[in-house]
């Protein structure tokens, strides 16, 4: 079994389910996929971090990846500790969803990683409308980083791509929804 096909039933097992759900983007669903307990789970946060960086590895001068916290994390880490095991150094960063509230009241974790002009990809573990996704590209923007492109474990599908894209910006997918379930 490849390391697709095993992230692949780890995803189906841990992650998908059949239920009525309210998604970040405001639409309800009757069906969620639930990233974190892939990514969370030792050998499917492994198979991320790892096709995650196959997916990247080919991003001309990438020196940091992150995304918002909470679905981003572990992906973030993952990615960079499969690069550096490939002999790259690719940092993993956080942004949070308000600053700090004391000491600097920073947005991001990992800064001092993160020089002005840093060259970044966002990860992310589940794409809808892409929302979330250019919530992240703009905060790291703002904190002076030059955002590549966006890699999402699922992509469900549903306008995230087309939105992303008319903002200027690249999507790659691990899995899109139409490859896991039917």
């Amino acid at each position: 079994m490849t390391d697709r096909e095993k992230l692949k039933q780890i995803i189906l097992e841990l992650s998908y389910e059949r239920r009525l759900v309210k998604l970040a983007s405001g639409r309800e669903s009757d069906f969620y996929f639930d990233g974190k307990q892939t990514t969370l789970h030792s050998e499917g946060g492994y198979l991320t971090g790892k096709l995650f960086y196959e997916a990247i590895r080919d991003v001309e001068g990438v020196q940091a990846v992150g995304g918002i916290t909470l679905g981003a994390d572990p992906i973030a880490t993952a990615t960079s500790i499969a690069a550096l095991l490939a002999g790259q150094k690719m940092h993993a960063f956080i942004i949070r969803k308000e600053p700090k509230g004391h000491g600097t009241g920073q947005w991001l974790e990992g800064r001092k990683n993160l020089p002005p002009g840093t060259r970044v990809i966002i990860v992310e573990d589940v794409v809808t409308t892409g929302g979330s996704s250019m919530k992240a590209v703009r905060r790291a923007e703002e904190e002076g980083l030059k955002v590549l492109g966006i890699v999402t474990l699922v992509d469900r599908e549903e306008g995230g791509r087309e939105n992303i894209e008319a903002e200027g910006y690249w999507l790659r997918t691990i899995f899109t929804k139409s490859q896991l379930v039917a």
